[in-house]
């Protein structure tokens, strides 16, 4: 549909924009039969919102024909969850009203509250703002809302999400009882609905559903990874992408540092955002992106929501998400106003069954792989090398001479070699990654006779260890022998056996190396791997059983504390008491 039947001012500030068809959100606020009613709307994040609510509110804030009067009390209160929602609106409606004279003032966290006030005295048409903040301006008298025509409340789920229900009680209270009501929301749970009936009057309920599959621009895919190697899935993937952006989310703040310290070592041009970033660092932070100075942001739901990046190619589940919704939203920075887009889910072999009941819970398809190999990535680089526009560019005089003096005692092949090294000097190198494999039965490396599977033997007495996880979440050595060096700080030579039972596995580790295994790798790490000692161990209280001493053996070689036999193949063990002994 076309944005005719748009107010004159704002058809034209969408003509300048190249905006030539409304999606299916805004072509619902085109409805003349919405005019004045309160809305309740449903639609996905990227589907181009804010601009459709610009477009639903104009007949409250613009007169239908002569010019705007000047600002005053403010006629639209929009209410966003987050400071950078809330600045990404602001530039949104800046350039939809810029033609109507409209004046427009953002009342945020983090910013300076007393320019706020001197802007909000110098009067405003629309105000934008988070809802902690527009709730202290109204308590101290700075926001005057007594001739406001419409509030609008985006993204009311997340609002609800972080707490807000309180604050937006309160502003609705505050708000005059004839004003419309208009309610945005990727979800409509049950809170918004609840809400929605008490401080709406006979709302018009829109679900947009538009004609392909919730997110069809956006590519699923679910990596498989083996415990500990989510930091190395996330370079290959962003070396592999290439995307001129990328955003990779965490759920904490702790990783959120932690995994942008690994990118920037390994040479990304990567930033950080959390809620501990002060408003003036996170705005330094965005203006990098948008900037191109930086390209991968590693961030936290919160920080990262509403974020809206040009040319975001690729988003990183580095850590899953609670739930669906989370899913949705994260994944939907990318796969914006058509263009395409890749959302890839790190899975490691212990949260298999949870990704797929996000996946499900979303109602989309992923395709499931592994992540990109060093070889792949070298590949694509060399393709991206000789596809580079750069040789279809006729040199200068200047780029001539200093060829010449290049050429001088060296063949054109050393020199094409030399240039292939430079290139690849300013790339991230790729990391070894393993693939786990979900999809096919682990291949036991045993010997054929006992069913024990070995890592090059550990000499001289050695320590049995515990881990929650066995054939059923997948355990193969190929990838529980690298994670038991890497969380143990150890090496391959003081690993001795490790049998692989159905829910469980035991391993041996030399009695020179238990003590430092055990300080470092019992307990829950990032993994979600549980290690324990056997029958006490080196650095806890022992469980039922001979207690530990420093250098003895916990069981003979090969032969793991107790029956030893693997579990459903004979008489039922009682149940490992998880937790104990760390």
């Amino acid at each position: 549909m076309p944005f005719r039947s748009a107010h004159p001012a704002l058809a034209r500030a969408l003509a300048g924009r190249a905006y030539t068809e409304a999606t299916p959100v805004q072509a619902a606020t085109l409805d003349p039969q919405i005019e004045g009613r309160d809305l309740i709307v449903s639609a996905q994040t990227g589907s181009g919102k804010t601009v459709a609510y610009g477009i639903a509110i104009a007949s409250d804030i613009l007169p239908p024909d002569g010019p705007l009067e000047p600002a005053g009390e403010p006629r639209a209160l929009i209410v966003a969850p987050t400071r950078e929602l809330a600045m990404q609106v602001r530039r949104e409606l800046e350039w939809l009203y810029a033609q109507t004279g409209a004046r427009i003032v953002s009342c945020v966290g983090g910013m300076d509250p007393r320019s706020e006030r001197t802007q909000l005295q110098a009067g405003a048409h629309i105000v934008i703002g988070t809802p902690g903040r527009l709730r202290d301006h109204l308590e101290r008298g700075r926001l005057l809302i007594g001739k406001l025509r419409v509030v609008v409340l985006d993204e009311a789920d997340e609002m609800l999400n972080l707490g807000f229900r309180e604050d937006l009680e309160f502003i609705l209270g505050a708000t005059p009882r004839e004003r419309r009501t208009v309610l945005f929301s990727a979800t409509l749970p049950k809170p918004v609905l609840a809400m929605a009936r008490q401080y709406q009057n006979n709302a018009l309920r829109i679900d947009v559903k538009s004609d392909k599959d919730g997110h069809a621009d956006i590519e699923y895919r679910a990596v498989r990874i083996a415990p500990n190697e989510s930091e190395h899935a996330v370079v290959n993937l962003l070396r592999y992408a290439d995307a001129p952006s990328a955003i990779v989310f965490c759920n904490t703040r702790e990783t959120v540092r932690h995994l942008h310290a690994g990118l920037v070592e390994r040479g990304f041009a990567a930033v950080a955002l959390s809620g501990e970033l002060s408003q003036s660092e996170r705005n330094q932070t965005m203006q990098a992106l948008r900037d191109g100075k930086a390209r991968v942001c590693v961030a936290t739901d919160v920080a990262a929501r509403g974020i809206d990046l040009p040319n975001l190619g690729l988003v990183i589940h580095a850590e899953l998400p609670n739930d669906s919704e989370t899913l949705q939203h994260r994944s939907g920075r990318t796969g914006r106003a058509g263009r395409k887009g890749v959302s890839a889910l790190l899975v490691p072999v212990s949260r298999r069954r949870k990704a797929e009941r996000l996946l499900a819970e979303a109602n989309v398809q992923a395709s499931w792989g592994a992540a990109p190999s060093p070889d792949a990535i070298r590949r694509l680089d060399e393709e991206r090398l000789l596809s580079d526009p750069i040789w279809a560019e006729p040199p200068s005089d200047d780029e001539r001479d200093v060829a010449r003096r290049l050429a001088e005692g060296r063949s054109s092949e050393e020199i094409a070699a030399l240039l292939v090294r430079m290139y690849r000097s300013h790339l991230p190198a790729p990391e070894d990654v393993f693939d786990p494999g979900f999809q096919r039965e682990p291949k036991p490396a045993h010997d054929g006779k006992d069913g024990k599977l070995r890592a090059p033997r550990a000499q001289g007495p050695t320590v049995w260890f515990h881990m929650d996880i066995g054939r059923r979440h997948n355990a193969d050595p190929k990838w529980v022998l690298p994670m038991l060096c890497r969380r143990g700080r150890i090496t391959r030579a003081d690993i001795g056996s490790i049998r692989i039972f159905d829910r469980e596995t035991k391993f041996e580790i030399s009695a020179e190396a238990a003590e430092r295994f055990a300080s470092v790798a019992l307990g829950e790490a990032g993994d979600d791997i549980t290690i324990t000692s056997v029958d006490g161990g080196p650095s806890g209280a022992p469980r039922k059983g001979k207690p530990f001493k420093s250098g003895e053996r916990s069981g003979k070689p090969g032969r793991p504390p107790h029956d030893g036999e693997p579990r459903g193949a004979g008489k039922p063990r009682k149940p490992f008491n998880k937790g104990k002994g760390k």
